[in-house]
Parts: structure tokens; C-alpha cells; sequence
């Protein structure tokens, strides 16, 4: 198995020398500037991306690691919503909000889940009925993460309620400041809010903001969460969230410092983990190398998912395990009320831990990820769907 930095063409390619050069005379370079020249969504079509192969899309990534630049953070908005404005969107959706989007300067949430829609998200309840140029919605939204600071929301509301299940939705682009909406914080046991509930009371949202076609929303709604790019690092056990516990080697150096030895069960846990962050390692190359190679990855990216989130509770529990009862003299927002305890100092392994509950439901549940994988990649049959009670079966198409 090579590594990705041999898949990649060397200092005297066209194309990387460009890309350097550019950061060159960019030094720190402003989000607007990593926008306009196409840097942060390097695959987009002109003029938003430049139209980047995936191989130019990782020499993009590779340059600015080594100048130290980091692209604006707008994951729902970049890697959701943007793909889908350019697949389905109309001129003047495009011109209105990918330039934003791509800056940061717009930051974008998602309406999709709702208290008894999760994993069933066709039985969604949230209605949007038409009067004139706009549509009035009202319903509820729930574990919508950054609602209190986004500009804009991509939702899904049935706009007929007579139709199939999986018809009669429709795909919005919710302005986030409408008269109506009411975003409620929920607390977590991190002590932080990442999600909320969102509440839509006569909400009027224009009918220019219809991405798609009236009804046709689930197509869409699949083809957002389908949507995965080339991700050139682990991002960590806690999707990238660090900055200090991103990993249980953070732990064993913090460890050191402080003047600690490992006994021989937790040596045997670390060396555990590295083994398992290798095999993972390896997983990721391999659907990198297929999509270099000019193919679809195979079932890998979803097995990676399954096996990343449970290993990063894993990597998370040890962590805690090395920081002891100090990880209880520090705030929830990173600073320590004993500082004298040098490297475990910072929250960041206590809050890790408590985070780590949640890498195995976002993004897909784990239970979801493992049907998926039984019915499309070992042709297992479909689980049997209950008949009464109201019961929902887990959406995996």
C-alpha cells in the first residue's frame, strides 16, 4: 500500500508550482481571497472552483497545509448545500449565495430532521403551502447544528400532503432572520449548544428560494447527503473538532509532560488504538487511490465511517483514563482553574470524552450505516417494516 504522498505529482509540476506561487504572493491570504481564486471548493465549476481533478484538488490541499492556511468554515454550506445549488439551482440562486458560502461570510445550517423523523426522514410533517409568490411553512426542526449563528438553512418541507411518501417534498433555501422562526439552543452534557430546535410559525419564505422543482425535494435531499468530497486528513477522532484532544497520542504527550508513566493495561490500549488509527489510515488511502485512479470508492468510505466514529469513543475513553480526576478542575470552555497542572490544563480531553457520544449518531447513525452496508454491499434483505403501532423503518435509500 503506497502513501497518499506518492500518489501525487512532485515540486516541479505545472499546477502545484501555480498554486504556490499564488500563496506566495498571497501571504495570509483573507477567505474572500481563497473564494475568488477558486481554493476553497477547488472542484466547483468556474468561476466558483477551478474545476480542479481530484488530483488537483489534494495538490490545492497539500500547498496550503505547507503555507499554513486554512480554508473558512462552513461545512453544512461547502459540503452540503453548495453541490446541490450547483446541480439543481437556477442562475440567480447561484450568483446570490455560493460566493458567500464559499468566503464563510454566509454560514449555512440544515432542516432536515425533525422528533419523529431521523432516520426515516420521508414521514418528515413540516408543511410549506402555497399563497402567491411565497410559501408559508410551519412545523419543527430538530439537531440543527450552528442554527443560532447561520444566515441561511437548506429545508425540506412537504408541500403536499396528499402525496406518496417519498413525493410531495420540497427543497427551500430558509433565510434564517424570516419573522417566525424561533432557534432554542440545546444544552449539552459538554456544557456547550452545537444543536437546537428550530420552530416554523408562518414562516414566508419566497417562492424564488425553491432549489429544484415544486415535489421533487427527496431527490435533492439525496443528493445533499450523498455528497462527500476528498478529505485529505483523519480530521481527527472528533471530526476535526481538537484543538488539543484530536487524538490519544495528544493524550500520552500531555501525559508525558506532566511527568507520568504509562502502566502496561493502558500501554496495551494505546498500542490497540494506533493499530486500529493505521488500519483506518490505510482504508482512507485506498479510497483516495480509487478516486485518483478516476473510480467510485466501494463500500470502504461507509465501513471507515462505521469503524472512524466507534474508534474515536474508543480513542476518548482512554484519553479520560490518562487525565484522571484533573480533567475536573477545568471550565467547559477550555480554561483550567489549576493551571499549575500544566498540559492537562486545557478541557479539551474532558470535553472529547463527553462529545464522543455523539460521533456514532451524527452523520448517520451507526445502526443505519451497518444496514446500508448489510443490503447494499452483502444483499441482505431489507429489515421487516412493523405494520402497526406507527412504526418507522430506517431510511437507507
Amino acid at each position: 500500500m503506497r502513501d497518499l504522498a506518492s500518489l501525487l505529482p512532485g515540486e516541479d509540476d505545472a499546477f502545484r508550482r501555480s498554486v504556490r506561487e499564488w500563496l506566495t504572493s498571497n501571504p495570509n491570504p483573507s477567505a474572500v481571497q481563497l473564494a475568488r481564486v477558486g481554493y476553497v471548493a477547488p472542484h466547483w465549476p468556474r468561476p466558483w472552483g477551478i474545476d480542479a481533478s481530484p488530483i488537483e484538488q489534494l495538490v490545492v490541499d497539500d500547498e496550503l497545509r505547507r503555507a499554513h492556511v486554512k480554508r473558512p468554515n462552513n461545512p453544512i454550506g461547502i459540503g452540503w448545500a453548495g453541490p446541490t445549488l450547483l446541480m439543481a439551482g437556477t442562475r440567480r440562486q447561484r450568483e446570490d449565495y455560493l460566493f458567500d458560502m464559499l468566503s464563510g461570510d454566509a454560514f449555512w445550517c440544515q432542516l432536515f430532521s425533525e422528533p419523529e423523523s431521523g432516520s426515516d426522514l420521508a414521514s418528515l410533517r413540516t408543511t410549506a403551502v402555497r399563497d402567491g409568490d411565497e410559501w408559508v411553512v410551519n412545523g419543527q426542526k430538530i439537531w440543527t447544528s450552528g442554527a443560532q449563528y447561520a444566515k441561511y438553512g437548506i429545508l425540506l418541507a412537504r408541500t403536499d400532503v396528499h402525496a406518496v411518501k417519498h413525493h410531495g417534498i420540497t427543497y427551500f433555501v430558509c433565510p434564517m432572520n424570516l419573522p417566525g422562526i424561533d432557534v432554542r439552543p440545546i444544552r449539552e452534557m459538554t456544557g456547550g449548544a452545537t444543536f437546537n430546535e428550530v420552530f416554523f410559525t408562518n414562516v414566508r419564505v419566497p417562492h424564488a428560494n425553491v432549489v429544484g422543482e415544486v415535489n421533487d425535494g427527496w431527490r435533492l435531499a439525496r443528493v445533499t447527503l450523498s455528497n462527500e468530497r476528498v478529505s485529505l486528513s483523519s480530521g481527527g477522532a472528533l471530526w476535526g473538532m481538537g484543538p488539543t484532544a484530536n487524538d490519544v497520542f495528544d493524550a500520552c504527550r500531555a501525559h508525558r509532560v506532566a511527568g507520568g508513566t504509562l502502566d502496561a493495561v493502558t500501554r496495551a490500549a494505546v498500542a490497540e488504538l494506533y493499530v486500529q488509527h493505521t488500519v483506518l489510515e490505510l482504508v482512507r488511502i485506498r479510497t483516495l487511490a480509487q478516486r485518483l485512479a478516476g473510480r467510485e470508492p466501494g463500500p470502504e468510505a461507509s465501513v471507515r465511517k462505521v469503524l472512524a466514529d466507534e474508534h474515536g469513543q474508543r480513542v476518548m475513553e482512554v484519553a479520560r483514563r490518562l487525565v484522571g480526576a484533573v480533567g475536573m478542575l477545568a471550565t467547559s470552555r477550555g480554561a483550567s482553574v489549576a493551571p499549575a497542572f500544566g498540559a492537562f490544563a486545557d478541557a479539551g480531553f474532558v470535553h472529547g470524552y463527553l462529545f464522543a457520544r455523539a460521533l456514532t449518531i451524527g452523520g448517520g447513525t451507526g445502526e443505519v450505516q451497518r444496514n446500508i452496508l448489510a443490503e447494499r454491499v452483502l444483499g441482505l434483505p431489507r429489515d421487516p417494516v412493523p405494520t402497526t403501532f406507527g412504526a418507522h423503518g430506517n431510511h437507507t435509500s
